[in-house]
C-alpha cells in the first residue's frame, strides 16, 4: 500500500486516520507554501493524483508539486487511484500507462466513463512516446500525454495548462 502525501508538516493523528474508512477528517488540508498558480478559485491549492507504479516517479512529481505549492495524492495503480479520485476528488490526474492489473488506458477510461469526474483532466504519462500510443490516450480521454523522463517545467506546465479546465 503506498503512503498517501500532502503538503505540509509530518501528519497529525487526526490526518494519519484520514484513511480509514468514511472518516475523510483529512481531506480539506491546502499546501502550506502554495504559489498564485497553484490556488484553485476558492483559494485552496490545487489538488493532484499521481499514479504510477514506481516509487521513484511518484516523489519526484510529487517533490516538483509540492515545491510549487500543489496538493499532491499519490497511488501506486489504477485502483488504488480510482478510490482516491472519488475520496480525494482531485482538479488534476496524472497516470502512468504501463502498470500491472488495472493500466493507465483503463483508469482514464473509467474516470471519464463517470459523469462526476468526466471534465478532470487525465495526463498520462509514459516512455512510450508513439503516435499509436497518444492516439490510443486521446480514445479514452486523456487531455495530454506527457513523455518521461519529464523535466519540472513539463510538469507544472502540463498542470497550469490543465488545471484551470
Amino acid at each position: 500500500m503506498t503512503e498517501e502525501h500532502t503538503t505540509g508538516a509530518a501528519p497529525s493523528a487526526e490526518e494519519s486516520q484520514a484513511d480509514s474508512p468514511g472518516d475523510h477528517s483529512g481531506e480539506s488540508l491546502t499546501a502550506v507554501n502554495g504559489s498564485a498558480g497553484a490556488k484553485a478559485a476558492a483559494g485552496r491549492a490545487v489538488k493532484v493524483l499521481v499514479v504510477d507504479d514506481s516509487a521513484t516517479i511518484r516523489r519526484s512529481a510529487e517533490t516538483m508539486l509540492k515545491s510549487a505549492g500543489f496538493e499532491v495524492i499519490t497511488a501506486e495503480n489504477g485502483f488504488e487511484a480510482l478510490s482516491k479520485v472519488a475520496r480525494h476528488n482531485p482538479q488534476l490526474i496524472f497516470v502512468d500507462i504501463m502498470m500491472p492489473r488495472l493500466d493507465g488506458y483503463q483508469t482514464c477510461a473509467i474516470i471519464k466513463n463517470n459523469e462526476q469526474y468526466r471534465s478532470t483532466p487525465v495526463i498520462m504519462l509514459t516512455s512510450k512516446d508513439g503516435l499509436f500510443d497518444q492516439a490510443r490516450g486521446r480514445v479514452v480521454g486523456s487531455d495530454l500525454y506527457l513523455t518521461k523522463p519529464f523535466t519540472k517545467e513539463e510538469l507544472l506546465g502540463a498542470v497550469q495548462q490543465h488545471a484551470a479546465s
